[in-house]
């Protein structure tokens, strides 16, 4: 129970016929809505939780109704704790338990708006930085997306996938146009995405290993020997290595893309 003895921890998984859903403590209310929805389905009772019911005529049809009412509702009771029970504590029905938790966590329509909106603005403005890994990026953009999912707002894969391509760092730029030109992102999921990128980020990385490891070897075989009359490092061995920097970031370049196409 939610409201079990102190021996059992708040967070604790509730095992339901061999299923288990953690307590609902009143923090990421997502992810245990869609848990126990998951739950509902697995068990026939989402539509009666979604839609409610009504009295019918038949009375065997009804009874078998308010034996399904009352599944759902115990599920519901089971899985949350001492305060967010005590919110439902009228509900007469699993559908109304429901509604009551969902408002009470994601507030009136006015304020789910507002909600949503500023996770709009948060997932637009979403950036990925030249440090930042693949992997690390797409995590980021997965967890806002579920955020705003989980508010009702309907965020399709083909829009998040777009807004991964547009925000990439300057080093994906090559298999980002390559794969905006192929006019085929509509088909294109986020997972697919996401090994694109991650393979084009071994080659990028492998490149630049070949920079540094040419950058040591340049420099073993140019000794600083000599020093200006002035006292300070002699402006040839300046200027021949910044030419040579130059020419190997060009080369490592020309390497990422070759091996790209």
């Amino acid at each position: 129970m939610a409201s079990g003895s102190s021996s059992t921890s708040a967070n604790a998984p509730v095992c339901l016929s061999q299923l288990s859903v953690p307590v609902f403590t009143g923090q990421e209310y997502g992810r245990w809505n869609l848990r126990m929805k998951t739950v509902f389905k697995s068990q026939e009772l989402w539509d009666l939780v979604e839609n409610g019911w009504t009295e019918l005529k038949d009375e065997a049809v009804e009874r078998e109704n308010r034996k399904r009412d009352a599944k759902a509702l115990c599920l519901i009771q089971q899985t949350v704790d001492g305060p967010n029970l005590d919110q439902i504590t009228e509900a007469k029905s699993a559908h109304d338990a429901w509604e009551i938790l969902r408002k009470h966590c994601l507030g009136t329509s006015k304020v789910l708006s507002v909600r949503i909106q500023a996770l709009r603005q948060d997932f637009e403005t979403l950036q990925m930085g030249d440090e930042d890994g693949v992997q690390g990026y797409i995590s980021r953009v997965i967890t806002i997306t579920n955020l705003i999912r989980a508010l009702g707002h309907k965020l399709k894969e083909p829009e998040v996938v777009s807004k991964v391509l547009r925000s990439l760092a300057p080093k994906f730029d090559w298999v980002a146009v390559a794969i905006e030109e192929s006019k085929e992102i509509a088909k294109l999921t986020l997972e697919d995405l996401c090994g694109t990128l991650q393979a084009h980020e071994v080659r990028v990385n492998r490149a630049a290993g070949k920079v540094g490891e040419k950058t040591l070897q340049v420099k073993s075989k140019h000794p600083i020997e000599s020093y200006s009359k002035g006292g300070g490092a002699g402006s040839s061995w300046v200027m021949a290595e910044a030419v040579e920097g130059h020419l190997l970031a060009g080369e490592a370049k020309h390497e990422a893309v070759v091996e790209e196409a």
